[in-house]
């Protein structure tokens, strides 16, 4: 079962519960919008259902709500950001817009962050880059829950990389995806809704295939992109997403990288800080005039989409989808599942607020 509620009522609620645990009133708002651009754009597993594990975090002494962020290490084009552990959520924004401001005065801004937490979806943060007449790219590392080509262990994070790409009359081309065959919170959502796994996605303890959601927290791992037959390309994506977001910032990386979930511990012996992230700004103008590269970025998409199609399919271009979901949510507001509902009730009753 689902209740539905429109935008602006998640907005208020989610944002007093960010006041709640001492966000400023300027980062609360835009932990708010980050975080609420997952539900607009149907990416649900990472929108207001991760909210409670935000304040789980913060009750554990692991999120600094009043972080001061800054750069640590710089060059004119790129920088070294240090979160000092606030919200992924209000770091990452802050990271990417020093990356946006490098590219406008030399072309190319290139920023990686550590000791930071969780920072939502990355196509928000590379589509910052939009508006701009600019190309994003934003990337993260994450909870080791992952296990490279032909291993039991789990060493890697769904280590997502966005790359968002202005066009002219078509819409942007936006591209936002994990490097594991499923994200981990499409298990999370199979585990509410009570229903089994596509093959591929996780594996168990012992290395076969599964279809339980419930696989990786019994000790299974979720697998990288590829199947069978071209994991190793997964892991590769993975792998580049780890080093540019941790072992080029000093967060902690592989199996150091700290759970989000609350109930499990950081490891004892961090090679680094807090999590990490990889940021990426590119002038279009610094390669060809922004005007000419829009034009044919709207012939590239145009050609793409009238792609003869399979027999009842349809050919996309990546962002089509969560772009038509985003201007429905608008609309008709966001589903929320019976036990995301139940968890927003429960945190919201710890600071006096009514869903």
């Amino acid at each position: 079962m689902t209740t539905t509620f429109s935008y602006n009522h998640l907005f208020a609620f989610t944002e007093s519960v960010f006041r709640g645990i001492g966000c400023p009133e300027d980062d609360a708002t835009l932990a708010t919008e980050v975080l609420l651009s997952a539900d607009l754009r149907g990416i649900d597993s990472h929108g207001v259902a991760r909210l409670t594990g935000y304040v789980r975090l913060w009750e554990a002494g692991r999120i600094n709500a009043t972080p001061r962020v800054g750069i640590v290490h710089e060059t004119p084009s790129t920088a070294v950001v240090d979160g000092d552990g606030g919200l992924g959520l209000v770091v990452a924004p802050k990271a990417m817009a020093i990356a946006l401001e490098k590219a406008r005065l030399v072309g190319t801004g290139w920023v990686s962050v550590k000791n930071s937490n969780h920072f939502g979806i990355a196509g928000y943060h590379a589509m910052k880059a939009l508006a701009h007449d600019m190309i994003g790219i934003a990337m993260t590392n994450a909870s080791p829950l992952v296990a490279p080509t032909n291993s039991l262990d789990r060493l890697l994070g769904t280590n997502p990389i966005a790359v968002a790409i202005p066009a002219g009359d078509q819409p942007d081309f936006v591209a936002d995806f994990a490097t594991t065959t499923a994200a981990n919170g499409k298990l999370e959502i199979a585990q509410r809704k009570q229903k089994p796994l596509p093959e591929g996605w996780v594996q168990n303890a012992d290395g076969s295939g599964s279809t339980d959601a419930n696989a990786v927290k019994n000790g299974g791992a979720l697998l990288p992109l590829g199947g069978e037959t071209g994991s190793h390309k997964g892991y590769c994506l993975g792998s580049v997403v780890d080093i540019f977001s941790a072992v080029l910032s000093g967060a902690n990386y592989g199996p150091w990288v700290p759970p989000f979930v609350a109930f499990l511990q950081p490891p004892a012996d961090p090679v680094g800080q807090g999590l990490g992230h990889f940021f990426g700004a590119m002038r279009v103008d610094a390669f060809r005039p922004a005007d000419e590269f829009k034009a044919h970025m709207d012939n590239w998409i145009t050609t793409f989409r009238n792609a003869k199609a399979v027999p009842g399919q349809q050919v996309l271009v990546p962002g089509d989808p969560e772009r038509e979901m985003a201007a429905v949510r608008l609309l008709d507001g966001i589903p929320l599942l019976d036990p995301v509902l139940k968890d927003l009730e429960s945190v919201g009753a710890k600071f006096g607020l009514k869903l």
